[in-house]
């Protein structure tokens, strides 16, 4: 899967900008992202804080990793 450009950090306070009343396109044109990227982070990311977004990819990272152990897709 392709790395993101953005760390969980700056993707949380886009969303944040956003909530705070400012326009999604500007947001979007802001940070150099399409509306779908955006909406997508929005999804994944919202209602947490960058705390939550680090244990979230505490326990991606670990399930992938017991995926692998145990062979499956």
């Amino acid at each position: 899967m392709r790395k993101s450009r953005f760390t969980e950090a700056q993707i949380i306070g886009m969303i944040k900008e956003q909530e705070a009343g400012m326009a999604t396109a500007e947001v979007c044109r802001r940070h150099g992202l399409s509306p779908a990227t955006f909406y997508k982070f929005k999804a994944k990311y919202g209602g947490m804080d960058v705390s939550d977004a680090q244990r979230l990819r505490a326990l991606e990272d670990e399930n992938g990793k017991l995926k692998r152990l145990l062979g499956k897709p």
